[in-house]
């Protein structure tokens, strides 16, 4: 028997102490390679441009080549490079998809930013597609409203010209890696309702 990924077991409730304590140390490895799987997944979105000027690789790398520029930390910047990772995936709650992923990795405000996003940028364009622009107000007394409303004014919805000079995938990797290096806070807590 091998020290991981050598168990017997068919049912979670029939397994032993061993055997989780191999499942977890299996866990930290695979933990490792989420960076990778990050980068490769965000290649994904080269080609489809979803009607827009920029395919979405590049609106993604330019969303975090902007707020690189404006100097945010390096979470942040990684936060706008994969706001819209979801959106193979989950096209209509795409923005849940890239919080969840981010979640353990980054401080609450900027889960909640990427969280959010979907709703506040459409304050851009839902009159014209006939919803409310202004579904975001729902939040208008949350602590980060403002926060949420400037990321979608300075890194989204204006991340689609095909002249800005955006940063390739590259100059971002040691970023990712970084960020998705160990998580910061865990989501499984006894405490948690």
């Amino acid at each position: 028997m091998s020290d991981i990924g050598d168990t017997t077991f068919t049912a979670m409730r029939d397994a032993t102490r061993e055997d989780y304590q191999k499942i977890w140390r299996h866990s930290g490895e695979f933990l490792k390679g989420l960076p990778d799987r990050i980068l490769a997944h965000l290649g994904l979105l080269s080609g489809d441009t979803g009607g827009y000027a920029v395919d979405r690789l590049t609106h993604s790398l330019q969303s975090a080549t902007r707020a690189q520029r404006d100097g945010r930390d390096d979470e942040y910047v990684v936060c706008a490079l994969i706001h819209d990772i979801g959106d193979t995936l989950a096209s209509v709650n795409h923005s849940e998809l890239a919080a969840t992923i981010l979640e353990p990795f980054v401080s609450e405000k900027n889960h909640w930013i990427v969280k959010h996003h979907g709703v506040f940028q459409g304050y851009y364009f839902f009159h014209h597609v006939g919803l409310d622009r202004n579904l975001r107000d729902r939040y208008r007394d949350h602590e980060w409203f403002r926060d949420c409303a400037e990321f979608c004014e300075k890194y989204d919805q204006n991340c689609f010209d095909p002249e800005y000079d955006t940063l390739p995938i590259e100059h971002f990797e040691p970023l990712v890696r970084a960020v998705f290096a160990e998580p910061r806070r865990t989501i499984y807590r006894s405490d948690a309702a």
